[in-house]
């Protein structure tokens, strides 16, 4: 089984920065999607980023396209999400997830079979 665990999470100034940090133990799927999603309160958990877990082609929510940044470190066994600029909408529950097989839509939740349990991020204005 594939365990995710992020950290990094808390409380930022609007403009500021923040990184989120994803440790992957078990089994993984060189090549395969790993992604970021969050949920904010009151709305649906959405798409966030994207990147192969050797790494490669990344894929971005337009909401965070040019703010965010998504990277692999395979050997350090860690997904990473770069916040920069961040706004008081940023504000949610950040998970990242793993998928299990190939060329699947990466925006979709279901396309993702393990899942961290999440972390706080909070942007105050």
């Amino acid at each position: 089984q594939v365990q995710l665990v992020e950290s990094g999470g808390g409380l930022v100034q609007a403009g500021g920065s923040l990184r989120l940090s994803c440790v992957v133990s078990g089994r993984t799927f060189s090549g395969y999607p790993m992604g970021w999603f969050r949920q904010a309160p009151g709305k649906e958990r959405e798409f966030v980023a994207s990147i192969p877990w050797s790494g490669g082609s990344t894929y971005y929510a337009d909401s965070v396209k040019g703010r965010f940044t998504i990277s692999s470190v395979v050997a350090r066994n860690t997904l990473y999400l770069q916040m920069n600029r961040l706004k008081p909408e940023d504000t949610a529950v950040y998970s990242c997830a793993a998928a299990s097989s190939r060329g699947i839509p990466v925006t979709m939740r279901t396309s993702y079979d393990y899942w961290g349990q999440g972390t706080q991020v909070t942007v105050s204005s």
